[in-house]
């Protein structure tokens, strides 16, 4: 857990209201998510080039941390409230790739994490291009869609997921959009999707506290997912 402990002291406040980053790293954007969330994107110069970090809020502070590469896999993330931090197990049979997305249009991964607590899933699923853009305040995306089934480590089927992302070229990176999630149940709709991009200098920036849908029923789905750890 030496690791999760680590993340956890990356994203904590230094003070009420504001994010602060350690010392070699740097916050280079606030987002205001749907759904009473607000993340705070990071850098830090021990990382490997390309490497981004990631830290949610919602009013009760700090719920989740994540660390992707430059072709986005899910390199370790962290939920906060139980504990349980994950990691890319090496040598991923199909590991995703955003380069190959920009390029074909479609990109097929299958990886598998191993959590703190023992566990093991298996994700395999694909994201495609929709080939339609949109401009979400001031900020050009690009639509996409994805499928994918996490698995344990004895094969059972953990849940179904399937919904649409928002991927900047330049960024390497999915913003998430509406999901549903299958655990057994059928199908549940959550959206955390972006409302405000907020960048340094910016009313709003390194903010930890949300804004938008405060006010409604927060749903109670885990983090995970392809992107969406978080995900979306």
């Amino acid at each position: 857990m030496r690791l999760a402990a680590a993340l956890l002291v990356c994203a904590t406040p230094a003070v009420a209201g504001e994010f602060v980053p350690p010392a070699g790293c740097e916050t280079w954007l606030t987002v205001q998510l749907l759904q009473c969330r607000v993340s705070n994107h990071y850098r830090c110069a021990q990382d490997a080039p390309g490497d981004q970090r990631r830290a949610d809020f919602d009013t009760d502070g700090l719920v989740f941390l994540s660390r992707i590469d430059a072709e986005t896999q899910w390199l370790e993330s962290f939920s906060v409230r139980m504990g349980l931090y994950e990691r890319l197990d090496p040598g991923p049979s199909d590991p995703a790739s955003f380069s190959e997305l920009l390029r074909t249009g479609e990109d097929r991964f299958d990886f598998t994490e191993t959590g703190s607590d023992g566990s093991q899933t298996r994700t395999v699923g694909s994201d495609r291009l929709t080939g339609r853009f949109l401009v979400i305040d001031g900020v050009e995306l690009q639509e996409t869609a994805y499928e994918a089934q996490q698995f344990d480590k004895s094969g059972q089927l953990i849940v179904r997921m399937r919904g649409t992302e928002y991927a900047h070229h330049e960024w390497r990176r999915f913003f998430s959009g509406p999901t549903e999630r299958d655990y057994g149940d059928g199908f549940v709709a959550i959206n955390r999707g972006p409302v405000a991009f907020i960048f340094p200098g910016q009313p709003g920036f390194a903010a930890t506290r949300p804004v938008h849908g405060c006010d409604a029923a927060i749903s109670a789905l885990p983090e995970g997912g392809p992107h969406v750890a978080d995900q979306t």
